[in-house]
């Protein structure tokens, strides 16, 4: 079926290529980084996570997202997820080949990713976050390609694939937890010691994962003439409501916990995310803008006159993701570090070399979600004459 994929019009390739483009120009950065060390990041003593691994935890979550698809497909037979569902699992293949590419350039030699290895540490969460990614990436590129396969040639498909599809299913709850697990198990930064960041990220990845191939699907509508149907688009557009609603409920607790009970740890970080500390408020505009335009967002999603007009839809949903994109890529995890246990401020920023990367990373994902759909599409339309 890869053949479907060098097929293509004008537009198609020009994509392609600008794609290609910002990869190399990213892998120049790369090189650069590689032999410099990661002092060509911003990230320091006090900020040891930077840009790199804020955009992992943000695409875990949008990896998982693709379960609420499959679920609904294969478990309650809800058949009018039949032909995005493919494209949900194909998303999550894209999103988790990037959680990879993350964790890569955050590690800044690549050898060092043998040390997990051969080393393993059943203690470590890091451990555990590699068993769970690369098991979820093994799951869903099995699954996707055998069932679409199967779809090319207009037979049913293989029942062996069965026991892989609903083991994925709690498999991509498994790996935002252990996620999670990587901040709320290190006991010195207070902000993530709380029990429901778990839920929080899931809520978040059940919202944004679905907005996104949302956004998606609306695209392929357009340039390709794949229709996934109103009644998916609707039934993900309830699904996202939900998802947003929870997330926002998740995000009230922390702030009523944080300012009710006067907790230090808490209380410090959000002051800095909202109202800045002092003269350092890198985060504030950033963080006040991502929960402004999530709650519209989400307001506009519970009415579902909004919902049924295309332009609108997209727009709560672009929203939607955009916020959820800037409190857990950019809030959640740099603010996370701000102040240090130390009660010190130290603010991030991002140099050019990590942008640079951070796109390239980005356009890789890109790369592989187009080259992806474009043969679930042509499958489609094939079925479809």
């Amino acid at each position: 079926m890869l053949e479907k994929a060098l097929v293509g019009n004008n537009k198609y390739w020009a994509w392609i290529f600008f794609l290609l483009g910002v990869i190399s120009i990213g892998g120049l950065f790369y090189l650069y980084q590689y032999n410099y060390g990661l002092g060509a990041t911003g990230m320091s003593r006090d900020v040891s996570w930077g840009i790199y691994i804020a955009q992992f935890t943000f695409m875990v979550g949008v990896a998982a997202g693709g379960v609420m698809l499959v679920l609904p497909y294969y478990i309650h037979d809800y058949k009018a997820f039949g032909k995005i569902t493919i494209l949900g699992e194909f998303m999550a293949i894209a999103a988790v080949a990037m959680c990879i590419m993350f964790i890569t350039a955050d590690l800044g030699q690549p050898m060092r990713i043998m040390n997990v290895i051969l080393h393993p540490t059943p203690n470590s969460m890091l451990f555990w976050d590699m068993l769970v990614l690369n098991g979820y990436l093994f799951l869903n590129a099995i699954c996707g390609w055998v069932i679409l396969n199967a779809h090319n040639k207009g037979v049913p498909y293989p029942k062996w694939v069965k026991p892989f599809i609903y083991l994925s299913i709690p498999w991509a709850f498994s790996i935002h937890t252990v996620t999670a697990f990587l901040y709320c198990g290190l006991p010195g930064r207070h902000f993530w010691l709380t029990a429901i960041l778990a839920p929080r990220f899931l809520a978040s990845a059940f919202a944004a994962g679905p907005a996104l191939l949302v956004l998606i699907a609306m695209l392929l509508k357009r340039v390709a003439n794949f229709d996934a149907g109103e009644k998916a688009f609707q039934k993900l557009g309830t699904i996202i409501t939900y998802a947003a609603l929870a997330n926002f409920f998740f995000l009230g607790l922390e702030f009523f916990v944080a300012y009710y009970s006067q907790l230090p740890g808490h209380m410090h970080t959000l002051d800095y995310l909202f109202w800045g500390h002092e003269e350092f408020d890198n985060l504030v505009l950033p963080m006040r803008f991502s929960l402004t335009i999530g709650l519209v967002a989400t307001t506009m999603l519970l009415f579902p006159q909004i919902k049924k007009k295309e332009g609108m839809f997209a727009l709560s949903c672009a929203m939607l993701f955009l916020s959820l994109w800037i409190d857990k890529g950019v809030g959640m995890v740099l603010g996370g570090f701000v102040p240090n246990p130390m009660g010190r401020i130290t603010e991030y920023y991002p140099t050019v070399p990590e942008i640079g990367i951070t796109l390239a990373v980005w356009a890789a994902g890109a790369l592989i979600l187009t080259i992806l759909f474009k043969i679930a599409v042509t499958v489609a339309a094939d079925d479809d004459h």
